[in-house]
Order: C-alpha cells, then structure tokens, then sequence
C-alpha cells in the first residue's frame, strides 16, 4: 500500500482484468461439424458385452463380460462402506468381527503415527 502511494498510483490496487473474449479461432477442417456430438461407431450390442480398454496385450481382444455368477464373491463386496475408526472405537473390541479388528489395529496405529509426527514437527 506504502509503495503505491509513494509513487502516487492510486485507485489500481485490487483491480484484476481479464484477456478479451476475441474471435474463435478454428482448429482444423471441418468447422462445425467437429464442433457436434459424434455419433458412436461402436454399436450398443457390442458396448454391452465387451469391455473395451480391458486389453493389455498387443495383440489380441479385449475381454469379453461374463455372467455375474463367473465373478469369486469377494469382488461385490469391494465397494462397501468400512467402519471409521471413531465407530471401531465405540463398540467392545472383545465381540468384534476379525476383519474389523484388524482394520481398528491398523487405524489406530496410523492415527497414532501422525499424531507422533505431528507433534515431532512442532518441536
């Protein structure tokens, strides 16, 4: 604020100022029809029973989607909501569920550590 009275500059401060919205310029051939939506090659049949980018070979296909019964059980419970360690800590650690248990341990643990950090920085 000194500075700019001092090189008397008065009513700048605080101003911000934008580039002006000029004519589009175009990027290649084809104007507007590259500016449409693009109709999908790929037909729906296809889109609902091929998993597309799932390919990590060079040569070869991308994989095929299976009936829900050729998936192992554990992969629809991968999205599942897990207990936070505040709600782990409120029940009685004695009647826990194993998994459960483990997750409070190794919670615990890492709130113990950044908490040690923590106070390792301040000092």
């Amino acid at each position: 604020m000194h500075f700019f009275r001092r090189f008397g500059i008065t009513g700048v401060i605080g101003r911000r100022t934008f580039a002006a919205g000029g004519a589009k310029t175009k990027k290649g051939k084809g104007g507007a029809a590259a500016d449409g939506p693009r109709a999908s090659i790929i037909s729906k049949e296809i889109k609902s029973t091929t998993v597309f980018g799932g390919n990590i070979l060079k040569e070869g296909q991308d994989p095929k989607i299976l009936p829900d019964s050729e998936y192992p059980d554990w992969l629809w419970r991968l999205l599942d909501k897990r207990p936070a360690l505040s709600e782990l800590k409120r029940k009685d650690a004695e009647t826990l569920p194993y998994d459960d248990l483990k997750r409070l341990v190794k919670l615990d643990n890492r709130a113990r550590i950044k908490e040690n950090n923590s106070l390792k920085a301040k000092n």
